[in-house]
């Protein structure tokens, strides 16, 4: 991960998160939708960063809700995206699957997205990502299709389709984030690993639904995750198969009682129980109890537990340490 060539813009990061307000030498843009930034929209910060630019840039998010449908075009690169608190800047839009669009048709999940990521080698930290939408069927908060993505203390708010995994070739890094919904909150084809992240089930579904691709050799990753959420106990999978080639793996997570006792789904289809890849170990809480659990899930060996590291899992990219 490259790093900004004014070290000392990260050295007082953590003083400016803190601060009602930020020096714009910290940063090359800052955008508040008050007017006392350099610009009032995310976009606009965004469509003025130079494309392709091999250098990081730096962009301060001041608090405020912006409600924006946002696109991070592929040539946009290199950029460090900072909230200047997570609980307090808020990106959301509220389109859905069937809500129709300029010509008259269902916008469909992903046309449904608030906040599309194709570009490369881009870091969130400290803000909170929603849809608006409710309960109202497929409504994605974040697209993630670019490579080397990370988010870093951020939170993603809604309902079914919360998180799109979107890119084949894609990698993502998440880091003590906040993921919530209902029905397949977190899915997609892309390689992500989530590291003390906390994933909120709301009522009863499905905390995954992954898409990877046949030969991939990493799907989603959980790592020391809180897995819970609210309503009845066993009302929730932690993963179906939205393609047949599944990959999931759960390790070393705390289990609430929400989780189902069989643990996985096949998606009606039991030709998938034959492809998909669904492993846990060492799991926590009553949700991880393994005497009810479906018979084609895995349980890791010590052995093959440690080969779900940062090296192994995105190969020539690391990410920020954790």
């Amino acid at each position: 991960f490259m790093q900004p060539a004014n070290s000392a813009k990260r050295t007082r990061e953590a003083v400016i998160l803190n601060s009602s307000s930020v020096n714009r030498a910290d940063y090359d843009f800052t955008v508040s939708k008050d007017g006392t930034g350099d610009f009032k929209t995310l976009q606009e910060a965004i469509n003025a960063i130079p494309d392709y630019r091999r250098q990081v840039t730096s962009v301060f998010i001041k608090n405020g809700t912006y409600k924006e449908k946002i696109i991070i075009p592929e040539s946009k690169q290199n950029i460090v995206f900072t909230g200047q608190d997570s609980a307090a800047v808020i990106i959301t839009y509220d389109d859905y699957a069937s809500r129709l669009n300029s010509l008259g048709e269902a916008m469909g999940t992903s046309g449904s997205a608030g906040f599309y990521i194709y570009g490369i080698n881009i870091t969130f930290k400290h803000i909170t990502f929603l849809n608006s939408a409710g309960p109202v069927g497929q409504a994605v908060a974040v697209l993630v299709a670019g490579d080397c993505i990370q988010f870093i203390g951020c939170r993603f708010l809604g309902n079914q389709d919360t998180l799109y995994t979107y890119g084949k070739k894609s990698r993502q890094y998440y880091l003590n984030c906040y993921i919530e919904g209902t029905v397949d909150f977190i899915f997609g084809a892309s390689t992500a690993l989530f590291d003390r992240c906390t994933i909120y089930g709301k009522g009863k579904g499905y905390y995954t639904a992954a898409a990877t691709p046949e030969g991939q050799d990493f799907g989603y990753v959980f790592r020391h995750c809180q897995i819970t959420g609210s309503g009845e106990p066993g009302r929730f999978k932690l993963g179906r198969p939205w393609r047949p080639y599944a990959k999931t793996v759960y390790l070393y997570c705390q289990m609430d009682g929400l989780v189902a006792p069989a643990g996985w789904d096949n998606w009606q289809n039991e030709a998938n129980e034959k492809t998909v890849y669904y492993g846990e170990y060492k799991n926590l809480g009553p949700g991880s109890a393994l005497d009810k659990r479906v018979c084609w899930s895995k349980q890791l060996s010590s052995v093959e537990a440690a080969t779900y590291t940062i090296e192994n899992i995105f190969g020539d990219w690391t990410p920020v340490s954790n």
